[in-house]
């Protein structure tokens, strides 16, 4: 238990160390622009020869087109650029501009604001053709844009094998730790499980135990960093498809045995058939999936799915090979289902809530823009279940927990549908709302341990953290979710620099 404030400190410095940390799915708003906007590619959806190629060109189009509309709004190339590289591709307009202004408000230098906008002209002071809300369009700036863009983007498509493979070894030299293609971490149900040798440093060896969740694909050198910060561990990488209907990507370092473990009961639906059997009467025999990609924390906006409806009908349920490709990328990237006939829609609140493997109306009672955000940025029940599975014998009276950035308490809920007593929880989570979904479902499963709630880590000084290890007798679990916001961040170096004392290793 004397290495209990190390592993805390450990955690949270780590988190403070990035600056720019990638959301899996990125920071779409719910409302979402890109698919409401009058360039947006499913107006054409019915003329096959409007079709990308693939997937790929898809999203390298996307990219361009908000970059030409960024352009026309009169911001730099370099900003517009930047911004959608840090925010990602899918990010709407709006988010976009909001991401400049707040590099300007915050006087950064990465996106240094040369050029003022134009003054957005009222519906009076607009020319015949002008869309509302946009300044006039340099002409001139936007053609050679966009004859630089389309050099880039020929180039990058005629780029030769052995010139990737050049490139990635450049990367991947600078990186210890590699993820692996197919995630299975160290063994997942039902399948041979290949053996692993870990030797933990004698300093790790628990409890306490941790257990740090993070999204896979983090920029170059993080999970190094990670793993610096603790004891030199490496992660295990695990893709929840092997344990429900959708994937999502992340790695874990934890101390935990990996011996014996087993699944929770019942077993959760694998497919989308499975989990959703209502959908099979309206599914398309050229919709080929079995699995939803990562549960995102918005949805497609009521326009995108009207489009994707009249575009079916217009070719009578039985579109062209392009047109089949082109509803699958936005089927794919919003995770949409056939709910009739040539309607594709979004999932609703409680289907998400069962896929990510939280009880029936988990969320409900907020917002349904509140209620996707907490569960597409919480965790997936029985993957972290599996891995705690573990516990049961060791803590069979029941458990002290510490958890930083708990969410809606996924591991909470994984601990106790494994039958694991939750003795004493402290919780810290910034959100309001997950605070309060989670505070609702400990009262509603009459959990008779302790919870100590506290808002965000600044709370949690250490005189603070001392009292709770005197009074309780130390945690015997320390839970990590990387947090994903700008706020999440600014609040873990505050804390660190107010309160905690910073480990050197």
């Amino acid at each position: 238990r004397s290495n209990t404030e190390q592993i805390l400190e450990a955690l949270l410095r780590y988190s403070a160390t990035i600056d720019n940390f990638p959301s899996e799915c990125g920071p779409v708003s719910y409302d979402l622009q890109s698919s409401e906007s009058e360039n947006d590619f499913l107006d054409d959806l019915s003329d096959p020869e409007a079709c990308l190629d693939n997937e790929e060109d898809a999203v390298l189009r996307e990219k361009e087109t908000k970059l030409l509309h960024l352009i026309d709004m009169n911001f730099l190339e370099d900003e517009a650029s930047l911004a959608i590289n840090a925010c990602g591709p899918d990010t709407s307009i709006a988010d976009l501009i909001d991401f400049i202004y707040a590099s300007q408000i915050g006087k950064t230098d990465d996106f240094p604001l040369r050029k003022p906008l134009h003054r957005i002209p009222n519906d009076d002071e607009m020319r015949p053709g002008q869309r509302c809300g946009f300044p006039p369009t340099d002409q001139k700036r936007k053609k050679l844009f966009a004859e630089k863009f389309k050099r880039k983007f020929e180039m990058g498509r005629s780029d030769s094998k052995e010139s990737k493979k050049n490139r990635k070894e450049s990367v991947e030299e600078h990186e210890r730790i590699r993820i692996p293609r197919h995630m299975i971490g160290f063994g997942i149900p039902n399948e041979p499980r290949p053996t692993f040798q870990r030797k933990l440093p004698e300093e790790a060896i628990g409890p306490p135990y941790f257990y740090f969740e993070n999204v896979a694909y983090t920029p170059t050198g993080v999970w190094d960093t990670i793993s610096r910060f603790l004891y030199e561990i490496e992660p295990e990488f695990v893709d929840s498809l092997h344990f429900c209907a959708a994937a999502r990507k992340r790695g874990y370092v934890h101390n935990l045995p990996f011996q014996n473990r087993y699944l929770l009961q019942p077993i959760p639906p694998l497919t989308i058939y499975e989990a959703l059997p209502m959908t099979r009467k309206w599914w398309p025999t050229w919709d080929q999936r079995e699995k939803f990609n990562c549960m995102r924390t918005c949805i497609g906006s009521a326009k995108l799915t009207q489009r994707i409806k009249g575009a079916l009908e217009c070719w009578g349920g039985n579109p062209p090979t392009k047109t089949q490709k082109r509803v699958m990328y936005e089927c794919k990237k919003w995770n949409l289902v056939w709910s009739g006939k040539y309607i594709a829609a979004p999932l609703e609140p409680d289907e998400y809530e069962f896929i990510m493997g939280y009880p029936k109306d988990h969320t409900r009672g907020f917002s349904t823009t509140e209620r996707y955000k907490a569960v597409g940025n919480a965790f997936q029940v029985d993957t972290v279940a599996y891995h705690f599975s573990v516990l049961k014998s060791m803590f069979p009276t029941g458990i002290t927990v510490l958890f930083l950035f708990s969410g809606i308490g996924g591991a909470e809920i994984a601990l106790h549908r494994l039958g694991i007593p939750l003795k004493t929880v402290v919780s810290v989570e910034i959100s309001e709302v997950s605070r309060s979904i989670f505070r609702d479902w400990w009262e509603q499963t009459n959990q008779r341990g302790n919870l100590i709630e506290l808002e965000d880590v600044q709370k949690l000084s250490t005189d603070q953290l001392q009292k709770y290890i005197n009074t309780y007798g130390g945690f015997d679990l320390i839970v990590g979710g990387s947090p994903f916001t700008g706020d999440a961040q600014q609040s873990t170096c505050a804390a660190l620099n107010a309160n905690l004392p910073v480990q050197t290793r």
